[in-house]
């Protein structure tokens, strides 16, 4: 039987539940191409692993330099999501035991959608301790300042003010995802309960960090942007960041998140070798941070557009590419095949009686 690919509205996101899944992505794209139409831009792509037995979440995310706050709302979306899966999986008779646990999922960007997720998994290692937390922020914002690593345009200034802001902003995130997992374990019990009653064969969420600290994540062309990669000239950009009106975090603040979390172990990385946008940082990760290893690195052929791809028959159209059209088996061996090899390598193409 042929798979068709078709997304329905859930929460702020897009959903195409797959029959008989081992796993869900949660997908989130570039600038423009991740707000407007992911569904049709990234289509290849998503309808590759959709056939790999996977539902697909689509995040969406709204253009903003507060890349807290969209990383925040990500999460959110995801205990928004979830309990939404596991209603519509039991209502037309698909298997629902998947969506309750954290390792069947996995986090694909593209992008600056790439950053998102990588501030999720820095955050996963907020200490739960309230007084612990506020000086982990602490103790992680005022290193920035004295790294003498850091160009004097790199080094952000961090005055206590600002500290109590940004802690400020972490705790309601915190507070909030707190008070949204604990909603969609009560709906996910409900509607098992509903749907399933005395024939259920799993009742509760297996979810162990607010954020994504046990999901598998696949990073494409990663941006982990600053003010200047939205707004020209340069010069412009740099008087924005000094009016205290720029990207949040900076780059720098947020490889110092990703250093001091200690995380990124299940972590899969992909970086085109004419990509002039995301090869600072592929080079940050693998040169800087050592990671991920370099058996879940690929290193690619292309720019960095080429996760884009609209399927017509067997062609996969990319009108930002040359050539912009190549035949699906081409396209496949290319690309998607790599990353599902990343994924296999990850544990994440694995039967989950595996």
């Amino acid at each position: 039987m042929t798979l068709s690919l078709r997304f329905k509205p859930v929460s702020h996101s897009w959903v195409a539940l797959h029959p008989n899944p081992k796993g869900v992505i949660q997908f989130v794209g570039g600038a423009f191409f991740g707000t407007f139409g992911p569904m049709v831009f990234y289509r290849h792509l998503l309808n590759y692993f959709y056939e790999q037995s996977y539902s697909i979440v689509l995040l969406p995310f709204a253009f903003t330099f507060n890349h807290y706050r969209e990383a925040g709302f990500l999460a959110q979306e995801q205990y928004r999501v979830l309990p939404e899966l596991v209603r519509m999986a039991l209502m037309n008779n698909y298997p629902y035991e998947v969506y309750l646990h954290e390792r069947n999922y996995v986090w694909m960007g593209h992008s600056v959608g790439c950053k998102y997720i990588s501030l999720l998994e820095g955050l996963s290692a907020l200490p739960t301790d309230k007084e612990q937390r506020d000086a982990f922020i602490c103790e992680l914002l005022r290193s920035i300042q004295t790294d003498t690593s850091l160009s004097t345009t790199e080094r952000q200034q961090y005055p206590p003010r600002k500290i109590q802001r940004v802690i400020q902003q972490i705790n309601i995130l915190v507070d909030t995802l707190k008070q949204d997992a604990i909603a969609a374990k009560n709906l996910v019990e409900a509607y098992i309960q509903e749907y399933a009653g005395s024939e259920a064969t799993e009742t509760a969420l297996d979810f162990t960090n607010i954020f994504i600290r046990n999901q598998p994540s696949i990073l494409l062309a990663p941006d982990i942007s600053d003010t200047s990669s939205a707004i020209r000239p340069k010069a412009l950009a740099h008087l924005i960041d000094r009016l205290g009106l720029g990207v949040k975090p900076d780059p720098a603040t947020t490889h110092a998140l990703i250093k001091k979390s200690n995380l990124f172990n299940l972590l899969g990385l992909v970086c085109f070798k004419s990509d002039n946008i995301a090869s600072e940082t592929c080079h940050w990760f693998t040169q800087d941070l050592g990671k991920p290893p370099e058996q879940h690195q690929k290193r690619l052929t292309g720019g960095h557009l080429r996760p884009l791809g609209i399927d017509i028959g067997d062609v996969v159209f990319n009108p930002l590419l040359d050539p912009l059209a190549t035949t699906t088996d081409r396209r496949n061996l290319f690309l998607e095949s790599h990353i599902a090899d990343l994924l296999k390598d990850l544990g994440c193409l694995c039967p989950l009686s595996d």
